[in-house]
């Protein structure tokens, strides 16, 4: 007894030396009241309201086996949050690409979207992209109970988390418990929709949910869950932004011309450049949107050994939109006195361009259908068998009808418009000066942009259906085993199965009519004089400094496709099979064994749980390559398209990985956490980019050359099917101190070092154009064996200030900031580094970019106020500068988006126990979402979307 007692005195004494050197940097921060009181058992703790959710997450966070961060709600629609995606921005490290209908896309430690995997009630989920991120738009915020964020990896969770792994989780009627009807309404309301004459006012959006339990006489039990959701609202959006396409004119000699884009070479060896878009674009976006969504499940018990789940996922949602654009259509024809403000950036230039005003009917539906069974049967109480089979569907249909009216030299009625030079179509100088939120462009003040007689030039209209369709069908089968004693406490081993097709397919059918044809001009006419309209919105961007154009000649979209076409169909050919279209179907196997365990080390108690995952992907991508003619637009100006006749042909690759990984945790007292996590890790490239699609270079507005020359420079792969896997090795440190059931302090560093990076080649490929044939150099984004690393840590504190005097002992804070630094390069598909063919490099001409979705700084940080049956909440998120590639399509120039600070408010009353009222306030700091392209600091876009609120009733039966 004695000998034991010594042991156990020596354990005790090396606990307490290393326990006061982990605490000594976190003691300093929590009063002392805090450090004082007596360890809090967390799961005997019953409050309400936020403080119950960031409670409920400790206590998550605190029993996972991983690194990991959680918000979870007992009850059904208690997420404080409008949105998922505005939900998970509120975890340590999460962050988001933020649009008009609030937080979108997230990033996990300042890594992109692609580096992180997704799953709903375990399972992977499509989305309408082309990528492997979640339209989490798509997801009733008010239907969820669960969002997890694993940082660090297991061997029995689905490979795809470089950054993390995001589980989203419904609620599974038998272990909700209780039996709970409620409906909720909210009407939302945009701050831009008061600026439209034609206002679309209030929205709304209803949700229901039913859950309940049976008991029959046998024993068994059956659970049903019922979530139904409806919602129609507006989200008007104004922008200042240019065509996706940029040259590096020189600064001087452009003559009166488009400029001759200087080479890598001319540029290495000091010849000054500045960098111009195809086009300069004002946009105003007039939108509705819809959305019904609905969720089922049944959770079956027939007895202790067997249980039955099936779920269930439907959202449809629908985007209707009237768009303008002001557009100078020609950004790089006759630069001059230009100011640089280094690496090719202008502050100051002057130019000419043809003016359009081009008028838009857009819609979106996109369908999600998923769900799956489970089954799980436990033999005995050490044996757990479980089988899952899952399907999910995700469709999107985009149609787009275009009309472009142009400013001419002479107007409708044959006049000659001033401040047009001449020629077949004529252009107007500006001046272009960048000093304010957005660039200053000054036409030539003779040229009135508000006449529309004077539109009456080259004309286009174009249709377009672009068609998006991701499945994924997956079963999976895992075998666990508790043994009676010893080092393990469990052993998991499984396999899985999956099939993800990915099908894009683009219609376009476009018609030029030239105003020196009869018949063409006559339709002009027509159309300008019956479908011009006053300008339907006032104050456009008038939050943007700098800003010189509120309004221009705008011409009803509807009505003027219906006077070129004749019909409001969109006339396409089903059958046509266009070079960008992609068809890629993917199968994936994979086996884990895993085993967990607990035990002691030095007299610490340690768990945790070690395995391997082995994975085999497979690909099949289908493309089309067509013979391309050369077509003159009326103006002067040429484009590429597709004749229609077309052949196919197959690429296939493969790859193996094996994924080993161990995560432990060591209990240097019972509130205090040591987590240790390593682990390899892979992310897939985007489905899309695994497409053999080809980009011709005319899908952007503007997008017209001066010569065959000049179009065959713009043609690019859209992807790569022999592109493989990014993987990482990768190490975590985390410490959690759980002072008491309110109280969290936590900090963790951790490493990736990635095995894997691209590099754009250069290789010619025969094409046929005009019925001749011609070789184009056709750049193509391949993977690398490059290295590259990613550092960073974390801190999380949460913190409610219960040893106020009443009622401030309702106060309480959260806090998490992320920092992540990685020496990862992406270089700019046209104006990075290269290589040609026979191994030449081309040097780069704009700096590369970082890993997509990379942010240095992450910060979240709330304070909220529970006061009885009322409590508020006030939410700011910060995201520092990050690149953002585009989805589907690595032929694009690199983005790049600014910091951004935003803030939100929230609050609930509870009337009573049935009855309470809410109140959301979104992005009250009026955050714009400002782009650059394609070097960091060259502007790109402004967008402006306003303030939203919402104001909730909801009614618990």
């Amino acid at each position: 007894m004695q000998h034991r007692t010594m042991r156990t005195g020596l354990a005790g004494m090396r606990r307490s030396i290393l326990c006061t050197a982990l605490l000594s940097t976190l003691g300093a921060a929590v009063p002392a009241s805090a450090q004082q009181s007596d360890p809090t058992t967390l799961d005997e703790v019953r409050v309400q309201g936020i403080r119950e959710s960031i409670q409920t997450s400790i206590n998550k966070k605190r029993d996972d086996t991983v690194i990991s961060d959680v918000l979870s709600a007992d009850d059904i629609g208690d997420l404080p949050a409008a949105s998922l995606a505005d939900a998970i921005e509120t975890l340590t490290g999460a962050s988001s690409t933020r649009d008009k209908t609030g937080a979108s896309e997230i990033s996990i430690r300042g890594l992109g979207a692609y580096l992180s995997n997704t799953t709903f009630n375990g399972r992977e989920i499509t989305n309408g992209s082309g990528d492997r991120s979640v339209n989490f738009n798509m997801f009733p915020s008010e239907l969820i109970n669960t969002v997890a964020i694993y940082k660090t990896q297991r061997a029995d969770l689905i490979e795809g988390g470089v950054a993390g792994s995001m589980a989203l989780e419904a609620v599974r009627p038998l272990d909700y418990g209780k039996r709970s009807i409620q409906v909720e309404g909210k009407g939302s309301w945009a701050e831009f929709d008061s600026r439209y004459a034609r206002k679309d006012g209030i929205g709304w959006r209803g949700t229901g949910s039913y859950v309940d339990q049976f008991t029959f006489a046998n024993g068994g039990r059956l659970g049903v869950s019922i979530g139904v959701q409806a919602l129609d609202g507006t989200d008007p959006e104004e922008s200042m932004t240019t065509g996706s396409t940029w040259y590096p004119c020189p600064v001087t000699g452009n003559g009166t011309a488009n400029c001759v884009p200087l080479t890598p070479q001319q540029i290495a060896a000091g010849a000054d450049y500045v960098l111009v878009p195809s086009s300069r674009i004002y946009r105003l976006k007039q939108e509705r949107n819809d959305r019904q969504s609905e969720f089922a499940s049944l959770q079956w018990r027939p007895n202790d050994q067997l249980e039955i789940n099936l779920d269930y996922q439907h959202t449809d949602r629908n985007w209707d939109e009237n768009r303008s654009d002001f557009s100078l259509a020609n950004g790089n024809r006759n630069i001059r006195n230009v100011i640089v403000d280094g690496n090719g950036i202008a502050r100051h230039l002057t130019g000419s361009s043809a003016i359009d005003s081009s008028s838009t009917v857009y819609g979106r539906n996109e369908n999600y259908a998923g769900g799956g069974l489970n089954v799980i049967f436990r033999p005995d109480e050490a044996w757990e068998l479980s089988g899952d089979l899952s399907y999910s569907r995700t469709e999107r249909t985009d149609t787009q009808r275009v009309v472009r009216f142009r400013a001419n030299r002479t107007d409708i009625d044959g006049n000659i418009v001033p401040g047009i030079s001449s020629g077949t179509t004529g252009y107007v100088n500006y001046d272009w000066d960048w000093h304010g939120d957005v660039p200053s462009i000054t036409l030539d003040p003779l040229f009135d942009r508000y006449d529309h007689d004077a539109y009456a030039g080259a004309a286009r209209v174009t249709s377009r259906v672009t068609a998006h369709e991701h499945r994924i069908r997956a079963g999976r089968f895992d075998v666990g085993y508790l043994p009676a004693d010893g080092f393990l406490t469990r052993v998991k081993a499984g396999a899985r199965v999956s099939e993800a097709d990915y099908t894009y397919q683009d219609q376009t059918r476009q018609t030029d009519y030239a105003q020196n044809n009869a018949a063409s001009r006559a339709l002009i006419i027509a159309a300008n004089r019956a479908c011009r309209t006053g300008f339907p919105q006032t104050d456009f961007l008038d939050s943007a400094s700098g800003n010189t154009i509120s309004s221009w000649a705008y011409f009803d979209p509807a009505c003027a496709y219906e006077v070129f076409r004749g019909t409001s169909a969109l006339g396409l050919d089903p059958d046509y099979q266009d070079p960008a279209n992609v068809d890629v179907t993917e199968k994936t196997r994979s086996v884990y064994l895993m085993g967990e365990f607990r035990s002691e080390l030095f007299g610490i108690p340690l768990s945790g749980n070690a395995g391997v995952r082995w994975v085999r992907t497979e690909a099949e991508s289908t493309g089309v390559r067509s013979e391309l003619e050369l077509t003159a637009n009326g103006d002067g100006t040429v484009y590429l398209r597709s004749t229609g006749a077309y052949s196919t042909f197959t690429e296939d690759s493969g790859n193996d990985r094996l994924l080993p990984s161990v995560n432990a945790a060591f209990e240097l007292r019972n509130d205090l956490l040591l987590r240790v996590g390593a682990f390899r890790a892979m992310s897939r490239p985007d489905i899309a980019a695994l497409g053999a699609g080809l980009d011709l270079g005319i899908s952007e507005a503007g997008g017209d050359y001066t010569s065959l020359a000049e179009a065959l420079a713009n043609v690019d792969a859209k992807g790569n099917p022999q592109a493989t896997p990014m993987m990482s090795w990768n190490g975590d440190l985390s410490l959690e101190w759980y002072v008491n059931a309110d109280t969290l302090l936590a900090g963790a560093v951790y490493w990736k070092q990635f095995n894997g990076g691209t590099e754009i080649v250069q290789s010619n490929e025969d094409f046929v154009i005009d019925g001749e044939p011609v070789v184009v150099p056709v750049a193509r984004e391949i993977t690398t064996d490059a290295r590259s690393r990613l550092t960073g840590f974390e801190l999380t504190a949460a913190h409610r200030f219960s040893y106020l005097p009443a009622p401030f002992d309702g106060l309480g804070l959260k806090f998490s900031y992320n920092y992540a630094d990685t020496d990862y390069q992406t270089q700019d598909f046209s104006l990075g580094e290269r290589t040609t063919d026979d191994g030449t490099v081309l040097p780069a001409i704009v700096a590369p970019a970082g890993l997509s979705g990379s942010s240095r700084h992450v910060a979240s940080g709330s304070v909220y106020w529970d006061i009885g049956r009322f409590n508020m909440q006030v939410i700011g998120k910060y995201r520092s500068q990050y690149y953002q590639d585009f989805t589907g399509n690595a032929s694009q120039h690199n983005r790049y988006y600014d910091d951004n600070f935003s803030v939100d408010f929230r609050a609930r009353y509870k009337v009573n126990r049935h009855l309470s009222l809410s109140l959301e306030l979104m992005n009250l700091t009026d955050e714009p979402r400002v782009a650059y392209q394609p070097a960091f600091g060259n502007f790109r876009e402004y967008v402006s979307y306003g303030r939203r609120a919402f104001l909730g009733v909801r009614y618990r039966f």
